[in-house]
């Protein structure tokens, strides 16, 4: 049983999705609930979680209605403005969505410091008064910003998108490996094991280099913090779904079946409580 922790759905519209450039042509289209399904039987996907792609509430409110109409999602990770002067009232009306796991907002778009702003701190401590969880969405070089959001929230449940976007074109782990490790002392941080083949030069990231990632992230997270996604439709620019599942169930391989199964579904379902 597999659930994908981070899948993404769009109706697509060049001007709202402009980060999808012209160079991106695999994903210029719609991606829908339809679309992922094909890949349900094919690769035992059990169920996903649906994340957020644009920063406005009509997003989540389309993911919302995408999961109550489509089973197999069992959740969503939506977005929220949490720096507006209603955001507690907009965390208690979510309180009867019950599809709504937590909230993301793309800060790798960000400058760097944007997560620790007051207003945004304030936010994000919101959102555990309410059992939200909150996906941190950095490049390499914003990772120190993980580090103090933290260290200044060590109770808020974390969980760090795509391994914290190591950059596989320059293969330089030193900085990225440094907070990654002080982000994993936390125990209230997870971390996806996602999106890595989107990190480098796409169609060209060697097995040894995603290996040598996947080391350093379970050695400092452990197997019960770790939790399998795809990054779905994004990681069709580097690959394919099949792919992304071989590469990743032959490192997996070295693991005992009870430990797979926290990786691919146990592990999901504990974080965002599904």
């Amino acid at each position: 049983m597999i659930i994908d922790s981070h899948v993404h759905f769009w109706r697509f519209d060049p001007i709202r999705d402009a980060w999808i450039t012209k160079a991106m042509t695999a994903i210029r289209k719609d991606f829908l609930p339809e679309d992922f399904s094909l890949y349900l039987n094919e690769n035992h996907i059990e169920g996903c979680i649906a994340v957020q792609a644009d920063q406005s509430d009509e997003e989540t409110a389309f993911l919302v209605n995408l999961a109550k109409e489509n089973p197999f999602i069992k959740g969503i990770v939506g977005w929220i403005d949490l720096t507006s002067d209603k955001l507690e009232q907009s965390l208690q009306n979510y309180q009867s969505e019950k599809l709504i796991k937590g909230f993301r907002h793309i800060a790798e778009g960000e400058e760097i410091g944007f997560l620790l702003q007051k207003n945004v701190l304030n936010g994000i401590s919101a959102l555990h008064k309410y059992n939200y969880t909150f996906d941190i969405l950095l490049r390499q070089d914003q990772l120190s910003d993980a580090v103090k959001l933290s260290e200044k929230l060590p109770d808020q449940p974390f969980i760090l998108d795509h391994c914290g976007k190591p950059d596989l074109t320059t293969n330089d782990f030193k900085d990225w490996k440094s907070n990654v490790s002080e982000l994993a002392q936390n125990p209230n941080i997870y971390c996806k094991i996602s999106g890595l083949l989107t990190q480098g030069n796409w169609n060209n990231i060697e097995e040894k280099t995603i290996f040598e990632i996947l080391d350093f992230i379970f050695s400092q997270f452990g197997i019960k913090r770790v939790v399998f996604g795809s990054d779905w439709p994004v990681m069709l620019l580097g690959g394919n779904y099949a792919l992304w599942l071989e590469l990743i169930s032959k490192y997996l391989g070295q693991f005992s079946k009870e430990e797979q199964k926290l990786f691919f579904s146990g592990s999901a379902v504990n974080f965002y409580n599904l």
